[in-house]
């Protein structure tokens, strides 16, 4: 049986290259909490809140961040692998360049976001909310973006060729000419 702990917060807390396994965290609030290089497998934290948190370095497998808020915090170089972040939104956070190996990141609030060079693959990122998303130079591989809200997103340098563009919401998204090419094949077109 696992731990669970439900409505306690933890401010400054060093969790640096902790090892969390298994631990079930409820409508809990982590404040400047070091998570550089932590270890995470199979935790769920549910309607959790994030602040000033430093996951630098860190890596999570088959985890579950549902419905969280990440204000502020830091991603570099954190790997998720098949994590589930339905409904969680990211605020002034640092994600680049994160890699996210499948899951599902439905519904989850990436607006305005920084996601130069990050990799998104295999991942489902359903009715996600990129509006305005820096994506320059990120991979999006066999990513389900249906429904996705892509208004003014920039995919300057990304790779395109997985995106469902009568799915998506593409509105005063910025693409270069080859990508226009990559989106007319995808809709079917003959390009000439």
């Amino acid at each position: 049986m696992s731990e669970t702990t439900e409505g306690e917060t933890f401010r400054k807390a060093d969790w640096y290259a902790e090892e969390l396994i298994g631990r079930t965290y409820q409508n809990c609030t982590f404040l400047e909490v070091d998570l550089t290089e932590a270890t995470n497998r199979g935790c769920v934290f549910n309607e959790c809140h994030f602040g000033n948190v430093r996951f630098n370095a860190s890596r999570h497998a088959d985890c579950a961040f549902t419905s969280c808020t990440f204000n502020r915090c830091n991603f570099f170089d954190a790997e998720l692998e098949n994590c589930k972040l339905i409904g969680s939104t990211f605020a002034e956070s640092a994600v680049r360049p994160m890699r996210v190996l499948g899951g599902d990141w439905s519904f989850v609030g990436l607006s305005g976001a920084d996601l130069r060079r990050t990799s998104f693959q295999r991942v489902r990122l359903r009715e996600a909310d990129l509006t305005g998303a820096n994506c320059a130079d990120a991979l999006f591989g066999e990513v389900d973006l249906s429904g996705a809200q892509l208004h003014g997103c920039k995919f300057t340098g990304s790779d395109l060729s997985a995106l469902d563009p009568h799915h998506a919401e593409l509105t005063g998204a910025m693409i270069t000419p080859e990508q226009a090419v990559q989106l007319a094949v995808a809709m079917g077109l003959t390009v000439g």
